[in-house]
């Protein structure tokens, strides 16, 4: 038997992997990785290392979980080092736990090296901190493409009321729903929003509007996935702290009033 690693490659900036995750890398007989992890980590892999795509675009999927999955069992069970190389976290909208249950069940070998997840780290190079003692105690890590007319699981209310900063994860497409329903549970249209496309790559892009006008931002920037949407008050320190967009000289800071 072989043995598997679900690693978390970070939000994009190659430094931010894990040294334990550079390692595995480095290691492995096959990497299996996503569409959105910095093709510039497989560099670190061995030259007669297999490397297969299993990148996923919105409302398409290069490779089914289910096939991922039988390609993590049928490799680990020919004795191979195998990594599934993951943007962001494993565990954090990953899938990861899916896919350490098909290995638990076949009973294969495998470990979970964590990664920063891009609502973190998204928010850090955007000069946002998702705490902060003056503003927020509490966060949320919250999908966004959930559609409306769907089944809904997402408790708007306690997350409009209840928590202080939300970042959420791939809901650029779904920002209009999202807006109604923070606004009717009791958001204020007045709350601090920003939205950081790219994040932690030199092509990172961020607006900041309110509640109430991120949907004219949003059209007016032309933002896009893959981005993190980042609401709360902690969103105003970006005036202050917006230290890697200002670095780069990427872009001049586009702020809407609040």
């Amino acid at each position: 038997m072989g043995k598997v690693y679900l690693v978390g490659a970070g939000p994009g900036d190659p430094e931010l992997i894990t040294m334990k995750g550079l390692r595995c890398i480095q290691e492995a007989d096959v990497i299996l990785y996503d569409r959105l992890i910095n093709e510039q980590l497989l560099s670190y892999a061995k030259p007669e290392a297999d490397l297969i795509y299993c990148g996923k675009l919105p409302n398409y999927h290069t490779m089914k979980q289910e096939t991922i999955n039988s390609f993590l069992i049928k490799l680990a069970k020919k004795g191979k080092t195998v990594v599934r190389l993951k943007g962001g976290d494993p565990f954090v909208f990953g899938r990861g736990g899916e896919e350490a249950e098909a290995l638990a069940k076949h009973n294969i070998e495998f470990e979970i090296v964590p990664g920063i997840t891009s609502g973190i780290a998204a928010a850090a190079y955007a000069g946002i901190p998702v705490t902060h003692r003056d503003f927020s105690s509490s966060v949320a890590f919250i999908t966004g493409h959930k559609q409306k007319g769907s089944n809904e699981d997402i408790k708007w209310e306690n997350l409009a009321k209840g928590i202080d900063t939300l970042a959420i994860y791939m809901g650029i497409s779904n920002l209009p729903y999202i807006r109604e329903q923070l606004l009717k549970h009791g958001k204020s249209p007045h709350t601090p929003v920003a939205i950081v496309q790219w994040g932690t790559l030199l092509e990172q892009k961020t607006v900041t509007a309110t509640l109430g006008t991120i949907l004219e931002a949003v059209k007016q920037h032309r933002i896009e996935n893959p981005s993190m949407i980042i609401i709360g008050e902690v969103v105003t320190l970006r005036d202050k702290i917006n230290w890697f967009e200002r670095a780069m000289l990427q872009q001049p800071l586009v702020n809407e009033a609040f």
